[in-house]
């Protein structure tokens, strides 16, 4: 028999040795969920629960195959009867026994992810959509929001309106490409990734063959409860056989899901929060333990943590702590400016790599354009680096395109540039790009214009260059002329997404302002952090979104651009769900690190519009951290870092949503006019309200904003 008491902790045994019934573990970052999970996968066995009774749902075939291999190690026999994978793959193997009715007997096919894309361009053409139409979503894309709407179960038209407005005005023809799509699926007996949990759950609405699976499964374990969709848990309700107030039945609901819904940061991919917070109302009776011991970071580390939670508009109060005393404080860091904060970041890392290897070292951001200036920093510096989410700067289309241009000013005959730039035009091939630029190679005028009198959207750009190439202005100047001469184009090339693309391309801008030659700059943006290959991982350091963070662990972590309309992102500000998400996502990053936290608060950003420094406020996720507990650092001019004694009133804590209502959840009184203050804008004046809920205020230094009604607190 295995010692559970000489391997787990006290929460960690409650949670695996828990009866019947249902069970929510709530486990705080690092606090031992896999060990759980696989310590009560033995404990059920050997407590007389066949193997094959039980039915372990990950998010990764790769997740439930580790915990029921280690299992079996832990039983001294394997598991192998034991059902372990992902939502999808359980759902196929329970189709394929249970074909729906639907099909009258026929058979069913999974369609991969180029059957998909061929469907859909199918489909399309068969409607005559998007011909000629530059501006029609490419098919892949169109095939990310089909998915992305049957995940978050919300009607096409309003993804499109949330997440790409830029996308509206083919709204219809998309929706009628959706309905084409989904009949053609039907109609030729194809599946595709979505459907599985959907056909899935309609199998179970039947009762014989949901009390077929529940009799075989009689105990259900899921895993990263936090990341389910609404259709997943209502799949997990309907095989653990929920039953309604008051009816009897023999059979005990047995189902534990473990998961963390302070880690819940995939809304954008349909999670549902509501799902691991309502999961009491929805299976009565439940058992809550929490896991609030934490075997990764310092307790430092983990005050910060727990101070993110506090503030939480809705959560299962835990407090995250450690056996271990001592460690590092926090240091909250205050460059003067995100190009200064490039800098110290470069400095500080230096400095921890004297403690830690290049592996154990990682820089998060909010969004994959966060890190530019750090990647020329570190570049310069000689810092090998690898990046997850979102490309390098230097890799991506449109980055390369506008580079292109300055490149060609530099040197006219620069043949690649040349290639570049040429392509952008429809109608321009291989063959036309060396015919032309043999005849620019002749350095004839006449020729030249001859060559390029065919192609007149060229003969504009290298007009446009020649142009540049007179003024002999400085590498900021001819990089906003490329932006303001590229942006009409970006949204011919890049239809999709080109609102990210053009927000991501401003912030070359800065990155050129710190230059007084474009030779030097153009040959930093092409020179290649010093990396020996893609294997070589120990010697660089990791930059990271926080998404792509999360389920990994440095022991040096630093947060950049800790300001507001960066972390959190400008987005969130207006709906509350997504402000608490991106507090989630906050609590995610800091909780990565082992032994050391830096926090980047830059007073000001690079603003392309007055070309100079906006002073910004610092996030509010930084402002709510209660006095000392993080050690403040302020950049003054020169560079040089003091520590500050007393904090500045800014850092001030701020109230917490539920201080914002008043004990009925409504807001304090009515927003129809008058003053009010708003936790993240701070004072300002409503001047319309807009029904049901929201109304539109003026902050002062923020300008118009609109605003759901129950996040402000009115003045008298």
């Amino acid at each position: 028999m295995i010692d559970y008491t000489a391997t787990l902790n006290e929460a960690q045994y409650e949670a695996v040795t828990s009866g019947d019934g249902p069970v929510l573990v709530v486990a705080g970052a690092g606090s031992g969920k896999t060990r759980t999970i696989i310590y009560r996968l033995a404990w059920l066995v050997e407590h007389g629960t066949p193997p094959e009774s039980i039915l372990l749902l990950t998010f990764t075939r790769k997740a439930a195959h580790e915990m029921l291999h280690r299992a079996g190690l832990l039983l001294g026999a394997g598991l192998s009867r034991t059902q372990g994978g992902t939502f999808h793959a359980f759902a196929y193997g329970a189709l394929r026994a249970n074909h729906p009715l639907w099909l009258n007997g026929r058979p069913f096919t999974l369609m991969d992810a180029s059957d998909i894309t061929d469907a859909i361009r199918h489909c399309k053409e068969a409607l005559k959509l998007g011909r000629g139409d530059r501006s029609f979503p490419k098919t892949q894309t169109i095939a990310g929001f089909f998915s992305k709407a049957r995940n978050k179960e919300l009607p096409l038209a309003d993804v499109l309106e949330r997440e790409a407005f830029h996308l509206l005005p083919h709204s219809e023809a998309l929706v009628s490409l959706e309905v084409a799509y989904t009949a053609w699926r039907r109609e030729k007996g194809l599946f595709d990734y979505d459907d599985l949990l959907f056909e899935l759950e309609g199998l179970l609405a039947d009762e014989t063959a949901a009390r077929i699976l529940r009799r075989r499964f009689t105990h259900i374990l899921v895993d990263e409860y936090q990341d389910t969709n609404r259709v997943q848990a209502r799949i997990t309700r309907l095989l653990a056989g929920v039953r309604a107030a008051g009816e009897v039945g023999a059979d005990p609901c047995n189902v534990m899901a473990v998961g963390d819904e302070a880690q819940s940061i995939y809304a954008f991919r349909g999670a549902d929060v509501r799902n691991i917070l309502d999961f009491q109302k929805i299976f009565p009776g439940t058992r809550v333990i929490r896991l609030e011991e934490n075997y990764r970071s310092t307790k430092p580390v983990l005050e910060v943590a727990n101070s993110l939670l506090a503030n939480a508009a809705e959560s299962f109060h835990k407090t995250l702590f450690t056996r271990t005393e001592g460690g590092d404080p926090v240091r909250l860091v205050m460059p003067l400016s995100d190009m200064s904060e490039a800098t110290l970041v470069v400095r500080r890392i230096r400095e921890l790599l004297d403690i830690y290897l290049p592996h154990e070292i990682a820089v998060l951001f909010r969004a994959g354009f966060h890190s530019y200036h750090l990647e020329m920093a570190l570049q310069q510096a000689g810092i090998a680096f690898r990046k997850y989410g979102g490309l390098r700067y230097t890799e991506a289309a449109h980055v390369k395109d506008i580079v292109a241009y300055a490149r060609l000013v530099l040197n006219l005959l620069d043949m690649p540039a040349f290639a570049r730039v040429a392509a952008l035009h429809s109608g321009i091939g291989p063959k036309t790009v060396q015919k032309v630029y043999a005849a620019l190679s002749l350095c004839d005028p006449a020729i030249t214009s001859k060559a390029l009198a065919r192609y007149p959207g060229l003969q504009e750009d290298i007009g446009f260059v020649d142009k540049l190439r007179a003024l002999q202005q400085k590498p900021e100047d001819i990089f906003s002329a490329v932006l303001e001469h590229y942006f009409p184009k970006l949204e011919f090339l890049y239809p999709d997404d080109w609102p990210r693309r053009r927000q991501g391309l401003e912030e070359i801008i800065q990155m050129a302002a710190g230059y007084a030659e474009l030779d030097i700059f153009v040959a930093d943006l092409a020179l290649e952090s010093p990396e020996a290959d893609g294997s070589d991982n120990e010697n660089r350091i990791t930059l990271s979104t926080v998404h792509s963070a999360k389920g990994l662990e440095w022991n040096a972590v630093l947060i950049i651009d800790l300001v507001e309309d960066r972390f959190p992102s400008r987005h969130a500000l207006a709906r509350p769900d997504d402000f608490e998400e991106e507090r989630r996502l906050m609590y995610v990053a800091c909780t990565r690190a082992r032994k050391n936290l830096d926090l980047y608060a830059p007073a000001s950003i690079y603003s392309r519009a007055t070309r100079g420094n906006l002073y910004v406020s610092q996030s509010p996720f930084v402002r709510e951290l209660p006095l000392g507990l993080a050690e403040e650092w302020v950049e003054s001019l020169g560079g040089t870092l003091t520590r500050r004694k007393i904090s500045h009133p800014a850092r001030s804590p701020h109230p917490s949503c539920d201080s914002l209502r008043n004990t009925e959840g409504e807001p304090a009184r009515s927003p129809a006019c008058g003053a009010c203050r708003h936790r993240i804008f701070g004072r300002g004046k409503i001047v319309k309200h807009l029904p049901p809920d929201k109304v539109q205020v003026n902050f002062p230094g923020f300008g118009l904003k609109i605003i759901l009604a129950e996040y402000l607190l009115m003045e008298d």
